[in-house]
C-alpha cells in the first residue's frame, strides 16, 4: 500500500524545517524508499504536539499518542506518512544518518519560532538560548549565520561539556519581536513576557 501523499504546502515546509532544526527527526525504514518525520516531545508539551499535528495532519495517517519511556518520562508523539519530499529533506539534513545543518538554509519567522519552541530556553530575563548541543561547531556557525541574516546577533555558550547558542543581550528584543506572533499560548513561558497578560 502506498503511504505517500502529494506535494507539501509552504506552511508544512516551514514547520518541518523548524522541527528539523529542533527536536524533529526524519527516518527511512530499511527496505522503504521514502522518509517520514517523527515529532516526539514530553507529555507536558501535549498542546504543542497537538498544534503541530493539526498543521501536518494532511500528511499523517494517525494522530498523536502517549508512550511511557525510561523512568518516569512519558512521551507524546506522532509520525507522518512516508513522503518523497521528506526524502529530499533527509538528503539535506542527514549525513550518514546523523543530523546536520544544510548549507545556505534561510530562516523564516515561523521556522525560527518553531525552532525556539522545540529547543529554546530562557534563564532569567537576560539569557536566551537555542540548545544546539547536538550540532558540531561548523553547524552551529551556520545557525549563527542564519540568525545574523535576520538581524539577530548570537555567540557560543559552553553548557557543561557542549556548546549552545546564546542570543546577544541587545538582540533579545528583536528576537522576541520576530517570534512572538507565532508562539502558541502553552509556550508563552519561554517569552520575555506573557502576551496573554498584556
Amino acid at each position: 500500500m502506498d503511504n505517500t501523499v502529494g506535494s507539501l504546502t509552504q506552511l508544512e515546509i516551514l514547520i518541518i524545517t523548524g522541527s528539523l532544526l529542533g527536536d524533529g527527526y526524519l527516518r527511512i525504514v530499511p527496505g522503504r524508499s521514502n522518509a517520514f518525520l517523527e515529532i516526539n516531545h514530553t507529555i507536558n508539551q501535549k498542546d504543542y504536539v497537538d498544534w503541530k499535528y493539526e498543521k501536518l495532519k494532511s500528511i499523517c495517517k494517525t494522530g498523536p499518542v502517549s508512550r511511557k519511556g525510561n523512568g518516569k518520562r512519558v512521551a507524546y508523539r506522532f509520525n507522518t506518512k512516508q513522503h518523497p519530499e521528506l526524502t529530499k529533506f533527509h538528503k539535506l539534513f542527514y549525513v550518514n544518518n546523523k543530523k546536520h545543518i544544510p548549507e545556505n538554509i534561510r530562516l523564516d519567522p515561523l521556522t525560527l519560532a518553531i525552532w525556539y519552541m522545540d529547543d529554546g530556553s530562557k534563564c532569567r530575563e537576560s539569557d536566551v538560548y537555542l540548545n544546539t548541543q547536538q550540532f558540531d561547531s561548523k553547524d552551529q556557525e551556520k545557525c549563527m549565520k542564519m540568525l545574523s541574516d535576520l538581524g539577530i546577533k548570537s555567540s557560543m555558550n559552553k553548557d557543561k561539556i557542549y556548546k549552545r547558542i546564546r542570543i546577544i543581550k541587545n538582540s533579545i528584543p528583536a528576537f522576541f519581536k520576530i517570534i512572538t506572533p507565532y508562539i502558541i499560548p502553552s509556550m508563552h513561558y519561554k517569552l520575555s513576557y506573557n502576551p496573554v497578560e498584556t
